[in-house]
């Protein structure tokens, strides 16, 4: 299937990554790339990465998910797919993340 990464403008300090189909080794780049970005701009006062679409997401989608959490302002946008969710429970980091439900629900907060 692939994958996709969307870059949405920022809106009151709120950066939105979204991201669309299969995550793998390799196939990060766009995902690093954003996430970087996102974290060197010290205009952006919250990261949300809009996991909803994910489809699959092996142990290096994790990793680079884990990497933007450390910028301390990464909110998750759910649903979570069940085996994202599910990823992250086994993994034993279900709780360091921030989910909300939808982006619209970050940008109320």
């Amino acid at each position: 299937m692939g994958q996709q990464v969307r870059v949405e403008p920022d809106t009151d300090g709120v950066r939105i990554i979204a991201c669309t189909g299969e995550f793998e080794y390799g196939a990060l780049g766009p995902l690093k790339a954003a996430g970087e970005a996102a974290a060197a701009d010290p205009s952006v006062s919250r990261i949300v990465l809009d996991v909803r679409r994910v489809t699959f997401a092996d142990s290096s989608m994790l990793a680079q998910i884990l990497l933007m959490l450390r910028a301390g302002r990464l909110v998750l946008a759910g649903p979570l797919p069940p085996q994202l969710d599910r990823r992250l429970s086994l993994t034993g980091v279900r709780d360091m993340f921030t989910v909300v439900d939808g982006v619209a629900a970050v940008r109320a907060r």
